[in-house]
């Protein structure tokens, strides 16, 4: 056998697969990486073989815990909830005592 000789065509090939497969991967639809939703204060966790999730749709405790109930889960409290605020005013600090 004997080796082709390289041409104008194989260095446009590539340069054209490589195209495709930039816009390929740009066009793909985002995938959500957060998994706290920043909607909800309350979140339900479940624990399973195939492994488990959490699942932030509860807007109270008592909420979360009548779907948390007979199974292997539990709720716990958003820590990336967009409503949660820090208390206001002037006597959120501790004030210092007297020497």
């Amino acid at each position: 056998m004997y080796a082709r000789p390289i041409t104008k065509e194989a260095p446009m090939r590539i340069q054209a697969l490589g195209i495709l497969t930039i816009a390929t991967i740009s066009t793909a639809a985002p995938v959500r990486a957060q998994t706290y939703d920043p909607d909800y204060p309350v979140c339900l966790q479940t624990f399973g073989r195939a492994g488990g999730y959490i699942a932030c749709r509860y807007t109270s405790l008592e909420q979360c815990a009548l779907s948390a109930s007979g199974g292997s889960a539990q709720c716990i409290i958003n820590p990336y909830f967009a409503g949660a605020r820090a208390p206001e005013g002037p006597h959120y600090r501790r004030r210092r005592g007297g020497y």
